[in-house]
This record gives C-alpha cells, sequence and structure tokens, in this order.
C-alpha cells in the first residue's frame, strides 16, 4: 500500500472514530492505521486539519515533512454512510 493510500484510509476511519468516541470498531481500526503508517511506513507524527472542503494531513517520514490533501466529500464518504443508515452499524462492545 502506498504511503498516500494509507494517510487516506487512516484519515476517512479517523473522522469516523472522532465523529463516533463510543464506536469501539472505529476506534480499533483507526489504532491499526496509526500503526500501519508507524510500522509500514515509518510515519513519526500525523495531523490533520479540515479547512473548506479541503482535508490536509501534515506528517513526518524519516525526518521529513510530508503533506498530502484530500476532498472532504471523499473522506467524510463513511461518516455520512454511517450517518444515513445506522441501524446497519450498531456498536457492539
Amino acid at each position: 500500500m502506498k504511503l498516500q493510500d494509507a494517510v487516506y484510509n487512516w484519515l476517512t476511519i479517523t473522522v469516523v472514530a472522532h465523529a463516533r468516541p463510543d464506536d469501539t470498531a472505529a476506534q480499533e481500526t483507526e489504532r491499526f492505521f496509526a500503526d500501519l503508517l508507524r510500522e509500514d511506513h515509518a510515519v513519526e507524527q500525523i495531523a490533520y486539519t479540515k479547512e473548506d472542503d479541503v482535508y490536509t494531513v501534515a506528517c513526518t517520514v524519516n525526518n521529513e515533512s510530508r503533506t498530502f490533501r484530500f476532498p472532504a466529500e471523499l473522506v467524510e464518504t463513511m461518516l455520512d454512510q454511517i450517518n444515513r443508515e445506522p441501524e446497519k452499524y450498531v456498536n457492539y462492545q
């Protein structure tokens, strides 16, 4: 998996996990992608911001700063789906 794809996957589930703090599956999946970024891509720090209709992710990889931008509509697709059909995304603890 390319770094950009891994960052996108991490961002998508992170947005869901922050919107649904009691969703254990989202929390576990966010940790999985954070670990993947750290272990497979040497990401040392990562953070995101949302401005208008764009998410910007800044990270450090092997002491080098990297930045990625993704359309908010694309990033929020999973969260929108969950919100439209919450009965399909019941939280099992």
